[in-house]
């Protein structure tokens, strides 16, 4: 009898870290893909922060612009995110923006790879003194097995009270097929221009009703930076991250955004 209470109080033990490892796995799987998904904000260095920055802007670039947006994040937990963003504006009935988000990630201690591809347009125009409207979406793919992973859409609104200052607000929607999770996201920042070639950038953005093991896979997730312009067509950015993958931690990102202008 002893025997059979030591092994059934054995079995519930096991169980029950199975369930709690299923949950981290689960929990791992959707916050790459919100880091992912989030991380992909288009748009050039005049409009939009783009780059490692997540909060959106209502932006695009004219016709036949490139641009390629590569990054860089460590987090004091040994995390880690490589991202590079190539990206084009095609004209349809509306320009377009068309591109693909390749990352690298690490999340305790496991590597993942993924391609986003993904689309934005632009419905309202962003001019000073009125509000300016885009949609983005995408989905998420797992280059080293293949499979579907997620997919999204962003709807951005920016409001410019100046050349030198405005405000983005996003709201959207995260599927995660792998625990077949349907979310809510948010996001609000600003972009100040103090004095060329210096852009301060702050946001802070979400999952809203995200399940996780920890606390931080349901508290905001903050970012803040310096970009430096030294010519029109590149940026380097360096960002103070908090939490942005929901694991409680620090980060530092160092990015680079190369444009392409149209041909005139």
């Amino acid at each position: 009898m002893q025997l059979t209470v030591k092994r059934a109080g054995a079995d519930r033990g096991n169980v029950a870290k199975a369930r709690i490892g299923d949950d981290k796995m689960r929990w791992r799987v959707l916050g790459g893909l919100a880091i992912a998904l989030a991380m992909i904000a288009p748009g050039d260095h005049a409009r939009a922060a783009g780059g490692a920055f997540v909060v959106d802007d209502a932006a695009i670039d004219d016709p036949g612009a490139c641009k390629v947006e590569s990054s860089v994040s460590f987090a004091g937990n040994r995390d880690f995110i490589g991202m590079s963003t190539p990206a084009c504006v095609v004209q349809f009935f509306k320009p377009v923006e068309l591109g693909v988000n390749v990352l690298r990630t690490r999340q305790d201690g496991e590597w993942g790879t993924s391609a986003i591809p993904k689309a934005k347009m632009n419905i309202l125009p962003v001019e000073p003194g009125k509000f300016g409207l885009a949609i983005s979406g995408g989905s998420a793919f797992d280059l080293l097995t293949g499979e579907y992973t997620g997919s999204f859409v962003n709807i951005p609104v920016t409001y410019q009270f100046s050349d030198t200052f405005k405000i983005n607000v996003n709201g959207g929607w995260i599927y995660e097929r792998g625990s077949n999770l349907h979310l809510a996201t948010y996001g609000a920042g600003f972009e100040w221009i103090p004095a060329k070639p210096f852009t301060i950038i702050a946001e802070v953005f979400g999952v809203a009703g995200a399940p996780g093991p920890t606390t931080g896979a349901r508290e905001p997730r903050f970012q803040a930076g310096l970009r430096v312009t030294p010519i029109d067509t590149i940026d380097f950015d360096v960002i103070y991250g908090r939490n942005i993958g929901g694991e409680n931690a620090n980060w530092i990102t160092l990015g680079m955004n190369v444009r392409f202008p149209a041909p005139k």
